[in-house]
């Protein structure tokens, strides 16, 4: 069954939320048999390719017409949030820069089987190591660390491979009525906004695989070994 999350990596309760689906994961039976789908979404398409801000704080003093004491002020609760989660939110450090390359870079992520690895590893470098997710020396030396061969980490940068992708993720997205990120939809049926708790996450989970299994009857899910009874009668 998948589960499809549209999230940015300059969003702070993206990384909280995935946090919460993976603890609710940890706790759920059949979590083989679900598969993570990250879709692309940008909370701010239009900061340039080759500008970034110095940090968080900054961005919002000056896009948000605030004071850097206010933005210290909104931001404080958020990083106490990502401190519950098991995350650290440096707002200080956290460079905001046009995440669009990285998100290509999760669609190849995506075609290889690491996307979550490669998630993860953008969120940590941008919120808690302070690096630039649009630097190319950046996302090839974190693409390369979750396993992605360099060769097709430039030949993702340097063309437009992905661009497509992304833009119909976003598109996608404005089109089912997503607001806001992180955005879940399990099984093309229910949907949870924002970094909702664990428990929350565990119940939609519980409830729309139910559902999926009673579709999807043929399907054989991997199975851990134990003592059974066949309809033989015996027991092994």
């Amino acid at each position: 069954m998948k589960i499809e999350i549209w999230s940015d990596i300059m969003c702070p309760f993206c990384y909280i939320g995935k946090k919460h689906l993976e603890k609710a994961l940890a706790q759920f039976d059949d979590a083989d048999a679900i598969e993570t789908v990250w879709k692309s979404y940008q909370l701010d398409p239009h900061i340039p390719r080759e500008h970034h801000y110095k940090n968080t704080l900054q961005y919002l003093a000056e896009t948000k017409g605030m004071s850097l004491v206010e933005a210290e002020q909104m931001t404080a609760g958020v990083a106490q949030t990502g401190t519950r989660a098991g995350v650290v939110l440096d707002f200080e450090r956290a460079v905001v820069a046009n995440s669009f390359d990285a998100h290509r870079l999760i669609h190849l992520a995506q075609t290889k089987g690491v996307a979550n690895a490669m998630k993860e590893s953008l969120f940590q470098a941008h919120f808690t190591d302070g690096k630039d997710i649009n630097s190319p020396d950046v996302l090839i030396a974190l693409g390369k660390a979750v396993g992605l061969a360099e060769a097709d980490i430039t030949g993702v940068l340097e063309s437009d491979r992905y661009a497509d992708e992304v833009a119909r993720d976003i598109s996608e997205a404005r089109n089912i009525g997503v607001r806001g990120v992180p955005f879940f939809v399990f099984n093309r049926k229910y949907a949870v906004s924002g970094a909702q708790p664990p428990e929350v996450f565990l119940q939609t989970l519980e409830k729309s695989f139910t559902e999926w299994r009673a579709e999807n009857p043929k399907i054989v899910l991997t199975v851990k070994d134990g003592p059974t009874c066949g309809p033989d009668g015996r027991c092994e």
